[in-house]
C-alpha cells in the first residue's frame, strides 16, 4: 500500500511530522507492506535565497509580526522537535528557495533514494544551518546518499526534474492540501500535519485493512494445517 508524503524542506513539521509517521510504521505489523513515497510541495515559491538573512526576520516581516513574536514561536518548535528527538539550529538556518532541493528528491527518488535524500535535506537546513539553493550543497547531499555526483551537477545546471516538482504541487492542491506535511494514504484518506503517532497507526490500520480486502488471494499469506486436496485426499 502506498502513503505519499507532500512535504517542503523549510517547514519544521514535515521534519517532526516525519519522525512521527516513522515511529507508527516502525510498529506496524505490516510495515514491510508499506511503500512511502515523498512528493514536492512549495510554501513560498517565489522566495529568493537571501543567505544573510536571519529566519527571525524573514519570518516576521512574512507573517506581520513582530521580531520576538517571532523568535518565541522558533523556541516552541525547537522544543516540539526535541520530544522526537531532532535539533533545530534556528539561529544557523538560511533563507533559501527549495526548488532546486526538491529537483534533487526527485532524482532520488527515481534511485530509490527519496527518504535518504528528505532526511539529509532536512538535517542541513534545521541542524547544520546550509544553504539548500546552493548547488554545491545540493551537489555534495546527492554524492553522500549514493546518486552520481557529475550527474547531480548535470541535472542542477539544467531544468530536469522542474516538471516532477510543478506535478507534485499540483497534485497537492487538486488532493485539497492547504498545508503541508499532508500524508495520503492508498489515494483514499488523509492526515495532515504533525499529528501525534497514534494518529498515523489509526489511519495505517485502517487504510491498510481496506486495501488488503482489494488484494487477489494469491498475494495473502497462508499458513499451512491439515487439509484435503482437490483429487480428495486428505492429511
Amino acid at each position: 500500500m502506498k502513503v505519499e508524503i507532500w512535504s517542503d524542506i523549510m517547514c519544521p513539521f514535515c521534519y517532526i511530522g516525519k519522525r512521527k509517521f516513522e515511529a507508527a510504521l516502525d510498529k506496524f505489523p505490516e510495515k514491510d507492506k508499506i511503500e512511502v513515497e515523498w512528493k514536492s510541495f512549495q510554501l513560498n515559491p517565489d522566495l529568493k535565497s537571501t543567505p544573510g538573512t536571519n529566519v527571525y526576520d524573514y519570518l516576521a516581516e512574512h507573517k506581520g509580526i513582530s521580531r520576538d513574536q517571532s523568535v518565541r514561536m522558533h523556541q516552541q518548535v525547537t522544543q516540539s522537535a526535541s520530544e522526537v528527538g531532532l535539533t533545530y539550529n534556528f539561529d544557523k538556518a538560511v533563507v533559501a528557495n527549495s526548488f532546486d532541493a526538491h529537483r534533487l528528491i526527485q532524482m532520488a527518488k527515481a534511485q530509490k533514494l527519496g527518504d535518504a535524500a528528505e532526511e539529509k535535506l532536512f538535517i542541513a537546513y534545521f541542524t547544520e544551518g546550509k544553504n539548500i539553493a546552493d548547488h554545491e550543497v545540493l551537489t555534495d547531499i546527492g554524492a553522500s546518499i549514493g546518486l552520481d555526483r557529475k550527474a547531480v551537477v548535470d541535472m542542477l545546471a539544467s531544468g530536469e526534474f522542474a516538471g516532477e516538482v510543478n506535478l507534485d504541487v499540483r497534485e497537492a492542491e487538486q488532493l485539497g492540501a492547504r498545508g503541508v506535511p499532508f500524508f495520503v494514504l492508498d489515494r483514499k484518506y488523509g492526515v495532515s500535519g504533525a499529528q501525534p503517532s497514534e494518529a498515523f497507526t489509526q489511519a495505517l490500520t485502517q487504510a491498510f485493512g481496506e486495501w488488503r480486502k482489494t488484494q487477489p488471494l494469491t498475494t495473502l499469506e497462508t499458513t499451512e494445517g491439515p487439509s484435503c486436496a482437490l483429487d480428495g485426499t486428505c492429511d
